[in-house]
């Protein structure tokens, strides 16, 4: 769905020789872009063609010509001419025969061959190996380049008893090559293996031919075709090779001309009419290139007219129209390279070159308006989405449409349409909500009438809705119909603006001019300023230049800050898009821009690459320049399986499919065209979430929800687009708004706990969206809970309901459902209010309230649907109700063997029994525990027995127990239960509420409290020696467990044993304690065994330092080595990754991952399928034996580099160890052992010092990745040392 828009047009002149002199042939060169000329004079001409940046150049001036003539007899003249590229020259026919070659650069001619009867075409084959020749006699010469003849054929089959020479007399066809036609008779393949030709019926009087195919190597006839009236020797094969067209003569049936096209068997395929008048005549048929445009030259009574065709869908649409006029004899070629460059020629010497462009025919406001020929096809694709040729309603207009303008502002819908034969046409369309009442209609459409000349115009823009700009031809002109327009400076071909006011002028829009190279201008109207004549002006606007002319520019309406501006955006034939002066995509097939606002303002770009991937692109990030980053330079990048949420694209599935345009608002969808020419509409994620997010921000709930219904977006987006504390505010307005209670269901059936705009669609939504969201804060409502988004909101839905939604069985089921989604479910205050439609049921009321609720069945239905059958049985029970749950058990489908003996039971048991059953089925045992006290003492025994079996009652049990006696008991079998879970401490303390002192002795010296044991003998009133005897066992007690200071004290305070508690008091290191003990009982015995032990500890710890501080130095060294090879290695790692490309392959990525958890001294955590095999007894296995070799160091383990710095910072002094010291220094010195005292404190202090220092080392190392190996080295040696 494109219309082909003429982009550039360059003409100049060539000057020729004298007057009479007329243009005849011409040749294109492709190696060096030249084009040559073969006039009636036989003269060459040779011009070198521009490029698009001197094309300016080139048109300014008449052409600078190479002219040299080709020396031939008198009355001999050309007839024939072509390019040779193998031969670099050109191979020239003439009436008598002559094969002349022609050598344009040493300007000799060389004859090469003489043909009887003259030469009638010249045709090489696309290879270049051959060269097909047909003769004025009729016949076909294949030969080689080297000129050698490979076969001969008749081009029309006569019988031998016929004269050819009288037949061609009665028809009135010459024999001789006086007939200057340039047209080829002979069309090649593209591949060359096949040529076609045109052959006259040998039984007939009449003009009748058929096409003949022909094969290359041997020259046999391949196929033929029926015998139709063709119009003169007009024959093409499309280079594609699936058709060949024709031109069918219906003069006899009284219509017009018609293309047709055969199949390479000879048989027909189909046919167009080229809707001219019956009188007109068709001369030439060129393919292009691609073999996708058709281009005519038709020969009418008063102008000779170029028309371009394109096919699709079944169809051929007239892309364009340019008409000369009779005289001109226009001639035309296209560029053999390029597809959308069309070269035209007259026999005075005009040369125009006419550069097309595809544009899409989607405008705007997603108004498709199809150019073909003279009508334009309306599709609104808002309403319908149906692909051409199929259309709303057309819009006929006097003449072929060249180029069209459509402006859509205020509810109004304008067309201005620029015909081929120079008027101009305005239509005022009404709104596009009007135009399903104009379906199948046909509208004529007259041409505008003016007072001054307008001319045709090769582009249009609108200014506002009444006045519109357009460029016009200064200089020149195509057709005598045009009005003759002024010349430019110095008479030379130019072009010129022209502002054109239809009415009346309302606010203007910027309107940009480009010129050649890429430069802007903008064109500033100042017919509403000066009130009379307009003063325009072009002003430059250096900051938006393109890098290189664009055919295709849009300006785009923007809004940054809260302020409107435009952007410029221009995509050049090499397909670079830029936006001003800068590249933002050197891959972009082709764009459109989407809008969700009202104004219209753009908000994203919609971008193909070649590469068949769409890219959503958010205009903000084109205004901050974050596209290389983000968008990854619109590159395909072969992502990782774990990855491609992540992506930022979607893949195009069919190649090749072209953006056509997009659905503004709420639609938010894309059109897309394939090659077939079907329409594909798209949804991307992005734009539906951004058209959402609008809505939602002007709580136009009912239409957000709505969408996120139709494409399947998850509902938690409306809740939380602002936070659900400020969605509680707004939830009255969502209800009221919906105002569907099935809907609502829906959504209340959604709502989850996680954030999804952080998680699901976290890469769709960028974070100028949430800026734009006004965050509110949520009123303090009652029962809401801060912390649980799904009770609250749904809380807040249900008051929503309660007093706005009029009371219904459909609104109590939602109500259900909100009751049932909570979190918890709330599952017991449904099952209350379905109590209550129960009740109401059973009293009979014939109360209006009843109609307004469902019936108490389908609520529980409705229930049990929502919830877990087994929760809401559950529930029920818990209300006490058994006729509601026998109800609820009946609809859940559950046997009745299984729950009707049970509710029987229930039903036969007092009220604070079934209660207490019931609730130790449920397990609520607080509930229980109340009920079973309440029944009376005669079930005392299950209270303790309930209490006992779940302890965590003991404390309820307390405060509900008034009996003292029985309050004991209870103190007393909680006391057993901490005994045994061996919470000693807290048994004791429980047993002594009880008075149960033999139990609380017995806790005590369970949990070594030796001092509660002694006290609770007391208050047993224990004898002396049963205390001694206690005294001695809890002595013995505290050595076996390691707590000799304590044993010490007991034995020197309750057993007198003082040698034992100096013994004691030594064996834990106490020996200032043990000094005074001595010293106290005046014993020297004691006092040479204190020092004696003294002695021997610090000699001990002096060698234990010693072996430390090897053990740091040691210890370091490795650390500092180790880590040195694991930065090396690092090193040279990122090195060789960054050789590598990340994005050539999955298996690239994965290996380098892999390879990097193999490293030495990094801990591997791969999870590849390899890891997976292991089965969990290997991985239990392998954990425990890392947990018993977790104290170890095991050299070349990842881990050990780790392992040696908390080594190092475990061999600090504790502080248990420098109390010891510091008691053992004081009773050296109080001994007069000065000496070793010293000594000991002075290794103690260089161990600690060298041990904080290396700590402090490998930290600092750690966090750096440099090593000062200088530094390093003295502290190694020092630690030597």
């Amino acid at each position: 769905m494109n219309n082909l828009k003429l982009s550039r047009e360059i003409t100049s002149s060539l000057q020729l020789q004298s007057e009479d002199e007329v243009i005849r042939f011409a040749a294109f060169d492709i190696e060096r872009n030249r084009l040559f000329f073969a006039s009636s004079a036989n003269f060459i001409c040779t011009t070198q063609l521009p490029s698009s940046q001197d094309g300016r150049a080139w048109s300014k001036a008449s052409l600078s010509l190479t002219v040299e003539p080709v020396d031939l007899e008198p009355g001999d003249f050309i007839t024939s001419f072509d390019y040779l590229m193998e031969k670099e020259a050109l191979i020239v026919g003439t009436s008598s025969g002559l094969l002349l070659l022609h050598n344009v650069e040493d300007k000799a001619t060389e004859m090469v061959g003489k043909v009887e009867g003259g030469v009638k075409c010249i045709s090489p084959s696309p290879d270049g190996d051959l060269l097909g020749i047909t003769t004025g006699f009729g016949q076909i010469l294949v030969m080689t380049h080297d000129w050698n003849l490979l076969y001969e054929m008749a081009l029309e089959d006569l019988p031998e008893d016929v004269d050819f020479e009288k037949k061609r007399e009665k028809v009135g066809e010459p024999t001789s090559c006086s007939d200057n036609s340039f047209e080829s008779l002979i069309s090649w393949r593209g591949d060359g293996k096949y040529f076609a030709t045109l052959s006259m019926v040998n039984n007939s009087i009449s003009l009748h031919k058929k096409i003949k195919v022909w094969e290359r190597d041997s020259g046999a006839l391949h196929s033929v075709s029926e015998s139709k009236s063709f119009m003169g020797s007009v024959l093409e094969w499309m280079p594609s090779g699936a058709k060949i067209a024709a031109v069918y003569d219906w003069k006899a049936e009284k219509k017009c001309p018609s293309v047709v096209f055969f199949e390479r068997n000879g048989l027909e395929r189909s046919s167009f009419s080229v809707n001219e008048e019956i009188d007109s005549t068709i001369e030439i048929l060129k393919w292009n290139c691609n073999s996708d445009l058709l281009a005519t030259v038709v020969r009418c009574e008063r102008y000779d007219s170029l028309k371009i065709w394109f096919f699709s869908n079944n169809h051929w649409y007239l892309k364009h129209e340019v008409r000369y006029s009779r005289q001109d004899g226009i001639r035309f070629m296209w560029d053999p390279t390029k597809p959308l460059q069309l070269i035209c020629w007259t026999l005075g010497g005009q040369i125009t070159i006419f550069s097309f462009v595809w544009v899409t025919a989607v405008m705007e406001n997603s108004t498709a308006l199809l150019i073909d020929g003279s009508e334009i096809l309306v599709t609104p694709l808002s309403l319908s989405l149906v692909p051409p040729p199929m259309f709303l309603f057309n819009l006929r207009f006097p003449s072929a449409v060249r180029d069209i303008a459509f402006c859509s502002k205020s509810s109004k819908n304008h067309l201005a349409a620029s015909l081929s034969n120079g008027c101009l046409c305005v239509v005022e369309l009404p709104q596009t909500d009007t135009w399903e009442e104009l379906e199948g209609k046909e509208f004529s459409v007259e041409a505008s009438y003016s007072e001054s000349a307008i001319g045709s115009f090769v582009h249009l823009v609108w200014l506002d809705s009444h006045v519109f700009v357009g460029v016009s031809h200064s200089g020149f002109r195509h057709s005598d119909c045009l009005p003759d327009t002024s010349s430019g400076k110095d008479g030379l071909p130019g072009y010129y603006l022209q502002e054109i006011e239809l009415v009346c002028s309302e606010d203007h829009v910027p309107v940009f001019v480009q010129f050649d190279g890429g430069k802007i201008f903008e064109y500033v109207s100042k017919l509403c300023i000066t009130g009379g004549t307009p003063v325009p002006s072009l002003q430059v606007h250096e900051n938006m230049r393109f890098l290189s002319s664009c055919p295709w520019m849009y300006v785009i309406p923007v809004g940054e800050s809260g302020q409107s501006k435009s952007l410029l955006f221009g995509l050049d034939e090499s397909s670079r898009l830029q936006v001003n002066g800068r590249i933002l995509c050197n891959n972009c097939s082709s764009l459109s821009f989407y809008s969700n606002l009202a104004d219209q303002v753009i908000t994203h770009l919609i971008l193909a690459t070649k590469q068949d991937l769409l890219f959503i692109v958010d205009i903000g990030d084109v205004f901050h320049e974050q596209l290389e980053a983000k968008y990854e330079n619109f590159m395909p990048v072969i992502k990782k399986r774990h990855e491609e949420e992540k992506r930022n694209y979607i893949n195009v599935w069919e190649k090749g499919a072209k953006v056509l345009g997009v659905l503004h608002g709420d639609e938010a969808a894309v059109i897309l065209q394939p090659t077939r020419g079907n329409l594909e509409c798209i949804y991307p994620r992005k734009l539906v979430l951004s058209s959402i997010i609008h809505a939602l921000i002007q709580e136009r709930f009912r239409d957000a929800l709505l969408m996120v219904r139709r494409h399947r977006i998850d509902f938690n987006v409306i809740i939380d687009h602002c936070g659900w504390q400020a969605f509680l505010q707004l939830a009255p307005e969502f209800v009221r708004q919906v105002n569907n209670l099935a809907h609502i269901t829906e959504f209340v059936c959604s709502i989850k706990k996680e954030n999804i705009m952080e998680t699901l669609y976290k890469n769709y939504v960028s974070l100028p969206h949430l800026k734009e969201v006004k965050v509110v804060e949520a009123r303090n409502f009652e029962r809401f809970d801060a912390d649980n988004k799904i009770s609250s909101v749904l809380l807040a839905i249900r008051k929503a309901l309660e007093e706005l939604v009029v009371e219904s069985p459909a609104r109590e089921l939602c109500i259900l459902t909100t009751l049932a989604r909570s979190d918890p479910p709330a599952l017991e205050e449904a099952l209350k209010r379905i109590k209550v439609i129960r009740e109401m049921e059973l009293v009979g009321s014939d109360d209006v309230k009843i109609i307004s609720y469902p019936s108490a069945e389908e609520s529980v239905k409705h229930l049990l649907w929502l919830s877990d059958s087994e929760a809401v049985y559950d529930a029920a029970l818990g209300l006490y109700d058994l006729n509601l749950a026998a109800i609820v058990a009946l609809n859940s489908q559950r046997d009745p063997k299984e729950f009707l003996p049970f509710l029987q039971e229930l039903e036969h048991m007092p009220t604070l029994s079934m209660r207490y059953k019931i609730d130790l089925k449920l397990q609520r045992y607080e509930k229980a525990l109340r009920h079973i006290i309440m029944a009376g003492d005669i079930y005392y025994a299950d209270c303790m027995n309930l209490m006992k079996n779940n302890p965590e009652l003991f404390p309820l049990g307390l405060q509900l127990i008034t009996d003292p006696a029985k309050r004991r008991k209870v103190l007393e079998a909680w006391g057993d239960h901490l005994s045994n879970i061996k919470c000693f401490e807290d048994a004791a303390a429980t047993y002594l509420c009880c008075t149960s002192l033999e139990k609380t002795l017995k806790a005590y010296r369970a949990c070594g409290n030796w001092g509660g044991v002694l006290t609770v003998a007391g208050l047993i009133r224990l004898g002396k020696e049963e205390v001694v005897q206690l005294a001695h066992e809890l002595c013995e007690e505290l050595q076996a467990v390691g707590k000799p200071g304590e044993a010490a004290k007991i034995a020197l305070e309750y057993c007198g044993d003082v040698n034992g508690g100096v013994s004691l008091l030594v064996s834990a290191r106490d020996w200032e304690e043990a000094l005074r003990v001595a010293f106290m009982h005046r014993r020297d015995d004691l006092i040479s065994q204190v020092t004696d032990a003294s002695l021997e500890c610090a000699n001990l710890l002096i060698g234990e330092y010693d072996e430390g501080l090897e053990k740091v130095g040691k210890y370091l060294a490795r650390y500092l080595a180790v880590r040195q090879r694991r930065l090396l290695l690092a090193a040279k790692l990122q090195s060789d990754e960054r050789s590598v490309n990340e994005g050539d392959y999955d298996s690239t990525s994965e290996a380098s991952s892999s390879f990097s958890g193999m490293s030495a001294y990094t801990k591997g955590t791969r999870k590849g399928s390899a890891a997976s095999i292991s089965s969990s007894n290997t991985s239990k296995a392998r954990d425990m034996r890392r947990q018993r070799n977790k104290g170890k160091i095991r050299a070349g383990s990842p881990g050990e580099e780790m392992a040696l710095v908390e080594h190092l910072k475990g061999m600090s002094l504790t502080a248990g160890a420098k109390h010891e010291l510091k008691s053992l220094l004081i009773s050296l010195v109080m001994l007069a052992k000065e000496d070793i005292a010293r000594k000991l404190q002075r290794i103690g202090e260089n161990f600690q010092m060298s041990q904080i220092a290396a700590v402090k080392l490998a930290e600092d190392a750690m966090s750096s990745d440099i090593i000062d190996e200088q530094a390093h080295s003295f502290w190694i040696v020092t630690y030597r040392k």
